[in-house]
C-alpha cells in the first residue's frame, strides 16, 4: 500500500501523468493501492478471527508460508510493471512490443505464483482449519482484547445469554 502511495504522488504531477496516462505505471499504481490494500487486509483479518470462527488453530508455519509466498510473488508481478509504463507501455492492448517482453515475462511469472500461493491458502490454510485440528484457546492471541474473546471458540449461538458487564 505504500508502494502504492509513493506511485500515487508521482502521477499527482500533471506533466509526468500527461505520459504516465494509460500506461502500465497506472496498471501497476491501481494494483499496489487496490490489491495490497484490500486483498492482504483480508488476509491479515482471516489468520486473526480464523480460530474464533473455527475454534481450530490453523499451521502459523503454513500462514508464514503463505504470507511470504504472495508478498514475493505479488511484487515480482506488479513492480516491473512500473518499469514498463516508463517505457511507454500502453495498456489495454492485446499484444505489445517486443522491447516489453522480458518485464511482462517476469510478470506473468510472478502473477502465476501469486495465483499459485493463493490455491495453497486454500488447501493448506483454510480447509484443514474447516475441517478440524488443534482446538484454539478462547483467546489465541495476546492483544486479543473485547468481549468476543471472552466466550468460547467458536463462539456458541447465543453468544451471551445474558448481557455482559462491560467496564
Amino acid at each position: 500500500f505504500t508502494m502504492g502511495g509513493f506511485t500515487g504522488l508521482i502521477l499527482s504531477m500533471a506533466p509526468i501523468d500527461i505520459q504516465m496516462q494509460d500506461t502500465y505505471y497506472v496498471v501497476a499504481h491501481f494494483h499496489y493501492v487496490l490489491v495490497a490494500g484490500s486483498l492482504f487486509a483480508l488476509f491479515a483479518g482471516f489468520y486473526y478471527w480464523a480460530p474464533k470462527w473455527t475454534g481450530v488453530m490453523y499451521s502459523e508455519t503454513r500462514g508464514k508460508l503463505h504470507f511470504w509466498w504472495s508478498l514475493i510473488s505479488f511484487n515480482v508481478t506488479f513492480f516491473p510493471m512500473h518499469f514498463l509504463g516508463l517505457a511507454g507501455m500502453p495498456r489495454r492492448y492485446a499484444d505489445y512490443a517486443a522491447q516489453f517482453t522480458d518485464f511482462n515475462m517476469i510478470a506473468t511469472i510472478g502473477a502465476f505464483g501469486f495465483g499459485l500461493s493463493q490455491v495453497y491458502f486454500l488447501l493448506f490454510v483454510v480447509l484443514p482449519s474447516i475441517r478440524g485440528g488443534e482446538k484454539a484457546a478462547t483467546k489465541p492471541w495476546d492483544g486479543a482484547e473485547g468481549l468476543e474473546w471472552t466466550v468460547p471458540s467458536p463462539a456458541p449461538f447465543h453468544t451471551f445469554e445474558t448481557p455482559p458487564v462491560v467496564k
